[in-house]
């Protein structure tokens, strides 16, 4: 019974969803109150009723109803409960349910918190937002529907995908979506703006909170995606361009070239048609991501369907929403007038600077993801674009950002010098070049780029801690360091987010440059030395059982080469899951804050031993330690009172007579 509820909910939110598209935006165009203000009540109904279907659906899978074909398909009664609850969304129908369901959340938040908007710009917000809800709920309905049921139900599922059985991608998933999902909001505002034919300040304020949160989610789960592959899959890396990977890396580099924009619409009113662009793109990238993980026309280890029947819905949803917003922009954007001027030098075009190069990244990023689809499609070719092509495509692009982002920070608006800011940022300069230099002279003949990338992760950290000092003026240092603690969060969230990125950089620098790896086949109870390490292989015990899966599990003793002494014991292991047929790897990794000891076990040899593979990674943990610090300030930034939904602007806007444009 609670099985037909939800579908029949989910159906009921489909028809809620198809009102709200239709009835606010003829009430915004007809100036009809009554009609516009039903929009909040239907966008808090949508959500309630899409929380019930996904609720149902969760039901079934903690109880293992295995009349539904979904659950047959994604569970087992043995599997633990953690894992039960995160195969609702471990597949292609259950994701897609919970994708529309934090896209109703949004909008629901939208019509929750959206009390300062103006009256039209809120209708057509929430209708633009519902139309993006009945595109999904269709393919859902029509295509892949959670709730099919079957004849003969079995006695027992078929499992989840081993892969996804970790408490890191358990997680990851959700994250992501509401990064993906959040920029639809941006999307919204945008399309909602192309409509009224008007962008100013007020707008840009309203629109930065929606990305800051999508960024902030998408930097969450990218970095939840990048730990697990690097202990799950036990091949020793944290990113390897995967088709999947770029399509959440994607959308977040659009995202950050927006966040950027808008603070320019906001404080000088200019660059209006670059941002609502790159909302319309950012949102985009979502969809082309969305593409990517369940259309099967890119082969991926993340990928949750293989269906290019699929697929095509899908290639439709988002001809439909990209074409027709680029067909509105076209008409439109020569009405977006800028009203600030500013010189060559000023923070406006740092701001222009820093999105010129997230811009082409993207697009590196883009052209190296589709470029096999390409040369299949139109050249009968079969290629591969990996690693080596992006990380020489990418990296001058990353590392000229990073060059420019501290002095573009400390730029005053609309005219300046590089006097003063590079006069404050002398210190940090300094600083980074002898990092820099360190790294070089102690690791001679390694990579040339890792002591530049040293070098510049510092110049972020200490740019962004000299940026935030400057903004306490002048006096003594108490005096200065109480006006530290009474700064706009938003600028703590901008030089924590900086000093983040540096954090991350400095991670991923040091892990590629200067990781050591060692493999052999390893004899019980023969020690060997890895760097400064001493490794020795104490035990295997075959045969072991957990919860749904038969381990092989290795103890491996990690001790100090030089004087001996025990560090730890890891145990790697390599699991087979009877159910799905399917083995994985699982490391044993001793964490530490300047490096990761990384041990897999491969198959037994002939010899007796067996093939055991150790890295010494340092500063991997780094990586993440920056994720989350960049995810800390974006929590920072997104709690300023200047923030909240624009908390204010629009009483000023709304002010204004009806008709009488803001520009």
């Amino acid at each position: 019974m609670i099985i037909e509820l939800g579908h029949f909910a989910l159906i009921l939110a489909f028809m809620v969803a198809i009102f709200q598209m239709v009835v606010p935006l003829v009430g915004a165009h007809q100036n009809r109150p009554g009609w516009m203000a039903v929009a909040e009540p239907a966008a808090t109904t949508q959500f309630l009723l899409t929380a019930f279907s996904f609720a149902a659906l969760t039901y079934a899978f903690v109880t293992s109803d295995f009349s539904l074909s979904l659950v047959v398909a994604n569970s087992h009664t043995a599997k633990p409960m953690i894992y039960k609850i995160s195969g609702v969304w471990g597949n292609h129908e259950g994701s897609l349910l919970l994708w529309v369901l934090i896209l109703t959340l949004f909008g629901a938040c939208a019509a929750w918190f959206g009390q300062n908007l103006p009256p039209t710009l809120k209708a057509r917000v929430l209708a633009v937002q519902s139309s993006v809800s009945v595109a999904f709920f269709a393919f859902i309905l029509f295509t892949s529907n959670p709730f099919t049921r079957l004849a003969a139900p079995p006695f027992d599922g078929q499992d989840l995908n081993p892969l996804l059985q970790d408490p890191g991608l358990a997680f990851h998933p959700p994250f992501l979506y509401l990064g993906y999902v959040g920029l639809s909001m941006a999307f919204s505002f945008a399309v909602a703006a192309l409509i009224e034919g008007r962008v100013d300040a007020a707008w840009g304020r309203w629109v930065r909170p929606w990305t800051l949160a999508a960024w902030l989610f998408l930097t969450v789960g990218i970095g939840l995606g990048s730990w697990w592959a690097y202990y799950e899959l036990g091949w020793g890396g944290f990113w390897f361009w995967d088709p999947v990977e770029n399509a959440s890396f994607m959308p977040w580099l659009i995202s950050v070239a927006l966040l950027h924009s808008a603070i320019v619409v906001e404080k000088r009113e200019a660059l209006k048609s670059w941002t609502i662009l790159l909302a319309i793109l950012a949102f985009g990238f979502s969809l082309i991501g969305t593409f990517i993980v369940r259309s099967g026309v890119l082969t991926s280890v993340h990928a949750f369907a293989n269906d290019p029947e699929r697929g095509v819905y899908i290639l439709a949803i988002l001809a439909l929403f990209m074409g027709g917003s680029l067909l509105l922009f076209a008409f439109r954007a020569g009405s977006m007038e800028a009203k600030g001027v500013f010189s060559t030098v000023s923070r406006e075009s740092g701001l222009v600077l820093n999105n010129l190069l997230l811009a082409v990244s993207t697009f590196v990023v883009f052209i190296g993801t589709i470029w096999p689809l390409i040369a299949e499609m139109f050249f009968d070719r079969t290629l591969s674009v990996g690693p080596p092509f992006f990380d020489a495509a990418f990296t001058p692009f990353v590392f000229a950002a990073a060059v420019a982002l501290p002095i573009g920070a400390m730029l005053p608006w609309k005219r300046a010098g590089l006097g003063r800011p590079v006069r404050a940022l002398l210190p940090a300069l300094v600083l980074a070049l002898a990092c820099g230099l360190l790294a070089w002279a102690m690791y001679t003949g390694k990579t040339v780029l890792a002591p530049i990338g040293v070098g510049l992760s510092v110049w972020l950290i200490a740019g962004a801690a000299v940026d935030l000092w400057s903004r306490t003026g002048r006096g003594g240092l108490a005096h200065r360091l109480g006006r530290l603690t009474r700064l706009p969060r938003a600028d703590w969230g901008k030089s924590i987010a900086h000093s983040g990125v540096g954090i991350t950089m400095f991670g991923v620098v040091t892990l590629t440059g200067y990781q050591f790896e060692d493999i052999r086949v390893a004899q019980i109870g023969a020690p060997y030395e890895v760097g400064a390490y001493e490794i020795e292989l104490l035990a295997v015990d075959e045969n072991m059982r957990g919860p749904n899966y038969i381990t092989t599990m290795a103890t491996v003793a990690v001790r100090e080469a030089e004087t001996g002494r025990l560090i730890t014991e890891v145990h790697p292991e390599r699991r087979i899951y009877p159910v799905a047929g399917m083995p994985t790897t699982e490391a044993g990794i001793n964490n530490g804050f300047t490096r990761d000891v990384y041990v897999t076990l491969g198959d037994p040899q002939g010899t007796g031993g067996w093939a055991v593979r150790t890295w010494i990674k340092p500063f991997a943990n780094w990586i993440w330690g920056g994720t989350i610090i960049m995810a800390i300030g974006g929590i920072f930034s997104l709690s300023d009172r200047r923030y909240r939904v624009a908390a204010g602007a629009g009483k000023a806007r709304n002010t204004q007579p009806e008709g009488v444009p803001a520009e």
